[in-house]
């Protein structure tokens, strides 16, 4: 299970000879040490705490280091029988793809067509051969129809499909991705992996992909290696890799939730020491065969399902505010980009204090046009937006940032400072504060969030810029905050450190709007869900039962949480006390109940 456990034959198409890195700006190695061997048609996932080196692992393998990246590279990067340091960076494209993290900084196009255009025509690829090869791209990534779109007017998630396609027309023999999901709804982000599958099994593509999202590299992936502190602290296949669930946390790093399941089933003895589910399928039929096993099936257990503690406190808290006013209105909002543009249309929704509200749906579904029209930076073409007593319709953005605060999608998007302490602090400034007085209050977040006041945020991790724009979010103490993918490519404690702060300010009366791809965030957090498809709410309502909606959750392209998913299956097939559960303590607390 250490890096030595790697495959090591002398067929390998990458190979790491003991690689060490160290950044010019810094006094530690970035990757300390790596020795890996990923034979042809391997896919492999990588994970890691922010920091751990994955970003500069990819880096390595593209070329990108050292051809682009100053510092000091010490042992040997080998794809495709090159060297990367004896040969040219152009030299090393031709056999690894890589997608970036950043996919703004990957565009180069201003539409997808030219995008797509830019690399075979820069790779020489023969002009009878490129129409060909443009189409089958975009018709592999499902986005065909974007063809002729402007790459300003795409999501996040569209933008990332692009990137994706544009690769895969250079038809690549490796394709390092680092976290191609990251923007992206269940759906897509499913979709991304069935394709990259598909390239694996039958064109023999060797992928690697650095991802935070666990359960899709357990279902995808053959081999994971988990990077920690710029070494492999791990290195197997899921089953053995995830199995290790204590040593992933103290990593920082999570497991599937249904591997949870299996771990605690495994712990209290009522499954083998091998066994591990790693897949929702393969938790449905452990549990179904341990409680038929037990003649169990059909039977029921006084065990009432719960939510998480954040959520029951939080509907506590409602439950005695029910009187107050919203913080937020929609009042039949339509607006539209322009014509045969993106729109959202008759948009009606309210926001009271305390309230945590997820807002999910596919990409392109309008939800990050609807935050837009929240905070002011888009204006409804008909009906009202009502911000704390304010139309936003007749007030300057700058009279709603007083009670609104936006995170937005891309933490880059909103810093502009020389150290983390004067972005923070300048959140506080643009609202009147004096300079001394935000000055001491960012000393405060930045001792809170355990940041580095005197970095530059632009040397910091993208999990660390991340903190760092919510920590400006937050600390004016907004009527209204706004999170678009507040946890979009964090590590798990990463995670927890910003939904603990989303908390501790929804606690205080906030009330929060939160656009989320990840329905575990969602089902852990959110106190209602509005779940949008193609410009419209299909639904308003509490989580675990929109969750349970089947034609719901197919209308708008997601999936629920892979413990209600598992729970829903059981329930129907198996027994009723399985109704409701969401939670991995209660599903396990039930099948231990019907075993036993």
């Amino acid at each position: 299970m250490s890096q030595q456990d790697a495959n090591t034959t002398s067929e390998a198409l990458v190979r790491l000879n003991h690689v060490s890195f160290k950044y010019a700006s810094s006094d530690q190695d970035a990757l300390s040490d790596i020795c890996l061997e990923v034979n042809e048609g391997d896919f492999v996932g990588v994970i890691g705490p922010s920091g751990a080196g994955k970003t500069t692992l990819a880096s390595v393998l593209s070329g990108a280091v050292p051809h682009h990246s100053g510092g000091e590279f010490r042992g040997a990067c080998i794809v495709g029988g090159l060297d990367t340091c004896d040969v040219r960076l152009t030299d090393v494209v031709r056999v690894v793809g890589s997608v970036l993290q950043d996919i703004d900084a990957q565009m180069v196009a201003a539409n997808v067509e030219d995008e797509m255009l830019y690399g075979l025509e820069n790779f020489g690829v023969p002009h009878d051969r490129i129409m060909d090869r443009l189409k089958s791209a975009l018709e592999t990534v499902g986005i065909s129809d974007l063809l002729h779109r402007e790459i300003s007017t795409l999501s996040g998630g569209q933008k990332q499909k692009v990137a994706i396609a544009a690769i895969l027309a250079l038809q690549p023999r490796v394709m390092v991705l680092d976290e191609p999901t990251a923007a992206l709804d269940p759906a897509s982000s499913r979709m991304v992996f069935d394709v990259l599958r598909n390239l694996n099994e039958h064109e023999h593509l060797t992928v690697i992909v650095i991802e935070q999202k666990v359960a899709l590299l357990a279902k995808y992936c053959r081999r994971i290696a988990v990077l920690n502190k710029g070494s492999i602290a791990l290195y197997g296949t899921p089953q053995e890799v995830f199995s290790r669930s204590e040593e992933l946390r103290r990593i920082g790093v999570d497991c599937p939730r249904v591997t949870r399941v299996s771990n605690k089933l495994r712990a209290e003895s009522l499954i083998s020491e091998k066994s591990a589910y790693l897949t929702s399928l393969e938790a449905i039929e452990g549990i179904s065969s341990l409680v038929r096993g037990a003649g169990a099936c059909g039977k029921s257990v006084g065990i009432a399902p719960k939510r998480s503690k954040e959520v029951q406190s939080a509907q506590a808290q409602l439950a005695q505010t029910e009187a107050t006013d919203p913080l937020l209105v929609f009042d039949h909002v339509n607006f539209s980009y322009g014509p045969h543009a993106a729109s959202v249309s008759d948009i009606c929704l309210q926001v009271r204090p305390g309230e945590l509200v997820g807002i999910i749906g596919q990409n392109g579904a309008g939800k990050t046009t609807v935050t837009k029209l929240m905070n002011g930076l888009l204006k409804p073409d008909s009906g009202r937006v009502v911000i704390c007593g304010l139309d936003t319709a007749s007030c300057k953005t700058s009279q709603i940032a007083h009670y609104v605060s936006t995170l937005f999608q891309n933490p880059d998007h909103q810093i502009c400072k020389n150290t983390v302490l004067e972005e923070i602090a300048f959140s506080l400034e643009l609202i009147g504060v004096s300079h001394e007085e935000a000055l001491a209050r960012a000393g405060d977040a930045v001792r809170y969030f355990s940041l580095p006041p005197d970095a530059s945020p632009f040397t910091l991790s993208r999990g660390q810029r991340q903190i760092v724009a919510l920590a400006s979010t937050v600390i004016t103490n907004p009527k209204v905050l706004i999170l678009d993918e507040p946890t979009s490519g964090l590590d798990y404690r990463e995670c927890m450190v910003v939904m603990r702060a989303v908390c501790a300010a929804r606690e205080e009366g906030c009330g929060v709007v939160m656009v989320c791809h990840d329905m575990e965030v969602a089902s852990d957090f959110a106190t209602r869900l509005v779940v949008m498809g193609d410009g419209h709410i299909l639904a308003d309502g509490d989580p675990i039962e929109l969750f349970g909606k089947a034609e719901l959750m197919q209308a708008a392209c997601v999936a629920p949480p892979q413990i209600m998913g598992v729970s829903l299956k059981l329930a129907q097939e198996l027994s009723p006390s399985y109704k409701g559960v969401c939670e991995v303590s209660d599903l396990v607390r039930v099948t231990e109940g019907l075993v036993k």
